[in-house]
């Protein structure tokens, strides 16, 4: 018999294979009655943005501006060259302190970024006590920037100052320079908006003992290739945000010998060497300006709609488009949900705070959770949800990274490149990982969890992008 003449063509010789889009009822009927089903998953783009949709998606420049944008950021360099006090690095005066996230007036801080900056002003030596510097914050008496603005980066309340040391990242592919603060360790320190005595001395010993000795270790060992790192720690377990164990250890298999032979005195070595190997984040601050590297290749172009910032200030999220510029869309940013330190709960958690969002724009973090299934210890959920989490986010990423890959999916390289018409069009948010800093200024870090930006960063993101088009 032909296949012309068999009824239906055989469909009904063999057991039925169906697949369905929209609600879920006729799903839902054909498994009541054991039949296979492959559901699509399917929802209206957000509500309100059809026709900004529809127009940017016309764009004839977006799909080529989109693959540049990618192109840029996964080909960016990221070398560590040298570490250096903030004043020179970023031309930071005295009374101007950096922080995470988009713009923010005092008034409008969270607990953990007045607390943060408070911690500064009684390090720089402006204010004697935290009253004073609290009163002279409240009038305005000092600059506040975000780091984004001056290209770099700070975890956390992510406040940097003057005196404070960073680490210096170049990309020679375009040209582009990136820096981040030091890393201060987990617990009460100012980054969670700490600012007890025990936080300023640590911060002045970072200043006088840490800071000089990792620059002479930087220097007498050569530039470090960061980007081969974070590539390594993927296939070792971390995601490079909320879990660097194996990053951390690498990198300071790198300094050491430099750090050892650095001019100091055995006791201030051996007192670096031990704060350095026994901070699982230390290379928290080196992934950040690495990943601000990527993304800052990935800035200015025309009809692009790939994502180059996501930030938060303990009160707003922001984020920035490649085809928009300098432009931020914000929106009240989400508490994250986890795991908490303690006898902390949800009431002592502050709304999502910093600048180290950046990682998962570059297509770490929370995109890469597949490649770190123990980071589910730390934030919350469980194996199956980190999996499932970096296979949901290469529906709104524009393609896979070369060069960091994840191994329990055969190696394919994370999601890269935030594209907001995706998000918009599928109202998938971006997930990430990130820390808990306490409601309370002077808290300090109360836990570890998971949370999404909120969706009127993308909304006001597309009609900004189809107004221009």
């Amino acid at each position: 018999m032909s296949e012309q003449s068999r009824p239906l063509h055989g469909l009904l010789e063999a057991d039925p294979v169906v697949a369905t889009a929209g609600v879920s009822l006729l799903a839902d009927a054909l498994r009541d009655q054991a039949v296979p089903v492959t559901e699509t998953e399917w929802q209206p783009p957000m509500a309100g943005t059809e026709g900004d949709l529809a127009r940017v998606m016309g764009d004839a420049r977006r799909v080529e501006a989109n693959r540049l944008a990618f192109e840029r950021m996964t080909a960016a360099e990221a070398v560590l060259t040298d570490v250096v006090p903030a004043s020179d690095a970023l031309g930071l005066e005295r009374g101007t302190f950096l922080h995470a996230g988009p713009p923010l007036e005092w008034d409008r801080a969270s607990g953990p970024m007045k607390g943060a900056l408070i911690g500064a002003v009684l390090f720089e030596g402006l204010a004697n006590t935290a009253e004073d510097a609290e009163k002279r914050l409240a009038a305005g008496e000092f600059d506040l920037e975000p780091c984004h603005h001056r290209g770099a980066v700070g975890p956390m309340a992510g406040v940097v100052s003057p005196s404070m040391w960073v680490y210096a990242l170049r990309d020679d592919v375009h040209g582009n320079e990136s820096w981040c603060s030091l890393n201060e360790g987990l617990g009460k320190v100012l980054r969670y908006g700490a600012y007890g005595p025990e936080v300023i001395d640590r911060l002045h010993w970072m200043t006088r003992v840490l800071g000089p000795i990792l620059s002479q270790a930087v220097r007498s060992t050569g530039p470090i290739d960061i980007r081969a790192i974070v590539a390594q720690m993927l296939q070792m377990g971390d995601e490079g945000h909320n879990r660097n164990r194996a990053g951390s250890l690498m990198l300071l298999r790198e300094l050491l010998p430099g750090m050892i032979t650095a001019d100091a005195s055995s006791f201030d070595v051996a007192e670096a060497v031990r704060f350095s190997g026994a901070n699982e984040h230390f290379f928290l601050n080196l992934g950040m300006p690495a990943c601000k590297l990527a993304t800052r290749a990935a800035e200015g172009i025309p009809g692009s709609t790939v994502v180059t910032t996501m930030a938060r200030n303990g009160t707003d999220f922001g984020i920035r488009v490649s085809g928009t510029g300098d432009q931020w869309f914000t929106g009240p940013a989400n508490t994250p949900e986890g795991l908490f330190l303690g006898e902390y709960g949800p009431e002592d958690a502050n709304p999502d705070i910093g600048d180290s969002a950046i990682t998962e724009t570059g297509g770490i973090g929370g995109f890469a959770m597949a490649a770190a299934p123990a980071i589910v210890k730390f934030v919350g959920g469980d194996v199956p949800f980190a999996l499932r989490a970096t296979r949901t986010m290469y529906e709104v990423t524009t393609g896979e990274h070369p060069i960091y890959q994840v191994p329990v999916l055969g190696f394919r390289g994370t999601p890269t490149g935030i594209d907001v018409t995706k998000v918009v069009r599928t109202g998938i948010l971006p997930q990430i990982n990130t820390g808990m800093a306490g409601r309370v200024a002077g808290t300090g870090q109360v836990g570890a969890g998971l949370v999404t930006p909120p969706q009127e960063c993308f909304t006001a993101a597309i009609a900004a992008i189809a107004a221009a088009t």
